[in-house]
């Protein structure tokens, strides 16, 4: 069987863990963990034989007035839901081999603070049963007259049936004192003695078990009782085969918790590795630490969460200055004298006045220099500091009153926050109108934009068309500078972590434009920045096919799940449907 083939192979991922254990016991339920042991067994007795004294009890009970019996409507699709089992199984209607008793829904006047503990959902915790979460009673005198029979007998096993804990189970232990149901609250048991109840318990955490309870709930928050339980169809094996079922899925289970825990170790210990790693690479100045990393990149860096922490680090790398120190030992004429950056801004200040001259943009008030406190980290020679600002000219957006429908049509796309990412930008078929634009402002193409609200603050992308947007944008146009590097800028960590320090409001924060373009950016010579933008291109290009390479493992385990599944529901021996 490819399950137990490709056991550790399936259990590399901790989110296969969960659905492993259903696919378990989904196989168990269908005789296919115990198929080898049925061939070694052949003198065991089909699972009619067990039946024959559930009669006798059933009779007692509702003598007791503890069962009902009623005629339970079928329901087609539960009907057709029997699937092929093997031939010394059979199927049967869960209330016709399990007891189930409904709590009696005490009423809230009735409770006390001592007498008999009310159970209800809240005291199943996981699959242990807690008494001391009981704060609810009932009076002694009052459960001896009306209520005994709902006392909840040692071997009970214990069942959520109301809301978005249904399904929930525990077993119950005589504590030494009388415990008894209350409402949201089933209990149940095989009847006789010749069963094995952890069987019980097996069948109902199954997925075929919920499938068949899920036909019948309706709501947001679904309430289920012995109706419901009673058109449920449940395979039954021998009594042997029923304990060997149990063994074998509980060893199955604790491989593949051992395996996950050993999974999610190894992913912590990988992922604790990369972080000190790449904090290092930020903090040194050493090239030794980036290329021992880069020796060993498919091996650490085949989780999305650190290839996500790769990327920002070739980013803050990329505006220390670190990414280029080889670079800049290459090409010291390009650092030095007239290629220093300070004459680069210069320039910038100069095109700007002859854009301002030029009534192309306004004039805005002087920028107060950068103090030493806003500095957070020393740059390479031939670097300066700047404010955002000073590298461009800003804007903001703003939306057209719509009261005036002459504002909107399809002259020029208009963009709002959701359709920018760090990864792309969409463009709106609908947007403004000539007139609108007047009102909505014009954002040239080559601008950086960046979402400055809420839980998308920080985003950022640059059109390469014309476009318009609305106030929670803030942009920034670069006069004389590659705007990728602009972007390199906007999306690192350091820039990042300005954004939200100066963003006021928790629950919603926000940065307007006034405090976003005096944020300070370093700013190297213009052929570094080139080769800066070279650099990250080609590393983030490596991020990219890690990350394919990840989906593809993560494709390549899933079509194995599959596969598996397949051999489950479509293949399968010794196996004959049997519809009584």
């Amino acid at each position: 069987m490819q399950l137990l083939q490709h056991f550790k192979e399936l259990t590399l991922r901790p989110k296969n863990a969960q659905e492993l254990k259903g696919l378990i016991i989904r196989l168990a339920l269908r005789g296919n963990l115990t198929e080898k042991w049925r061939k070694e067994n052949l003198q065991i007795l089909h699972a009619s034989e067990l039946l024959e004294d559930i009669q006798d009890e059933k009779a007692q009970l509702i003598e007791k007035r503890k069962l009902r019996v009623k005629k339970i409507s079928e329901i087609k699709v539960i009907q057709d839901m029997k699937y092929a089992i093997p031939k010394s199984w059979a199927w049967y209607n869960f209330s016709d081999v399990a007891f189930f008793q409904e709590g009696p829904g005490i009423r809230k006047w009735q409770y006390r603070e001592t007498g008999v503990k009310l159970l209800n959902v809240r005291n199943i915790v996981g699959d242990n049963l807690i008494l001391d979460n009981t704060t609810l009673h009932v009076e002694r005198e009052e459960f001896e007259q009306k209520y005994e029979h709902f006392k909840v007998e040692e071997g009970d096993l214990l069942f959520a049936s109301s809301g978005g804990s249904w399904g929930k189970s525990a077993w119950f232990t005589d504590p030494g004192y009388d415990v008894m149901l209350n409402t949201s609250m089933v209990r149940m048991c095989f009847y006789g003695h010749d069963w094995y109840p952890q069987y019980l318990k097996t069948f109902i955490s199954s997925g075929f078990f919920v499938d068949q309870m899920s036909e019948q709930l309706v709501g947001i928050q679904p309430n289920f009782g012995s109706t419901h339980l009673s058109r449920i169809y449940i395979p039954i094996p021998p009594l042997e085969e029923q304990k060997e079922i149990v063994k074998v899925v509980e060893t199955l289970f604790k491989e593949v918790e051992q395996l996950e825990q050993l999974t999610v170790a190894r992913i912590g210990l990988k992922e604790d590795y990369v972080t000190s790693a790449l904090q290092q690479l930020t903090a040194n100045n050493t090239n030794q630490d980036w290329t021992n990393l880069q020796d060993h990149f498919k091996s650490f860096f085949n989780e999305t969460t650190n290839i996500k922490k790769l990327r920002e680090t070739i980013l803050q790398l990329a505006v220390q200055g670190k990414l280029t120190a080889d670079w800049r030992s290459s090409h010291p004429e390009l650092v030095e004298g007239t290629h220093h950056a300070s004459n680069l801004l210069k320039r910038i200040q100069e095109e700007k006045a002859q854009l301002i001259a030029d009534k192309k943009i306004k004039k805005v008030k002087a920028l107060p220099p950068i103090t030493e406190d806003e500095i957070p980290y020393e740059l390479p020679e031939g670097w300066v500091w700047c404010r955002l600002r000073e590298s461009g000219f800003t804007q903001t957006g703003s939306t057209p009153p719509k009261r005036n429908p002459e504002n909107y049509g399809d002259f020029i796309p208009f963009i709002g926050p959701a359709d920018i990412s760090n990864h792309s930008m969409e463009y709106p078929v609908s947007g403004l109108s000539e007139l609108g634009i007047s009102v909505g402002r014009l954002i040239p193409k080559d601008s950086v934009m960046m979402v400055c609200i809420g839980g998308s603050i920080g985003k950022c992308n640059i059109n390469d068309i014309d476009v318009s947007c609305n106030q929670q944008i803030n942009t920034i146009s670069p006069v004389l500078i590659p705007s990728v590097y602009i972007k390199v800028i906007c999306q690192s960590p350091y820039f990042q972590k300005c954004v939200i320090d100066k963003a006021s409001g928790s629950a919603t924060p926000i940065i307007n434009k006034g405090k976003w373009e005096t944020l300070p950016i370093p700013l190297p010579p213009l052929e570094e920045q080139k080769a800066i933008v070279e650099k990250v291109n080609a590393l983030m290009a490596l991020c990219d096919v890690l990350e394919q390479e990840v989906q593809q493992s993560q494709q390549h385990s899933e079509m194995m799940m599959q596969s598996v599944l397949k051999e489950v529901f479509e293949g399968g021996k010794e196996v004959v449907v049997d519809k009584e």
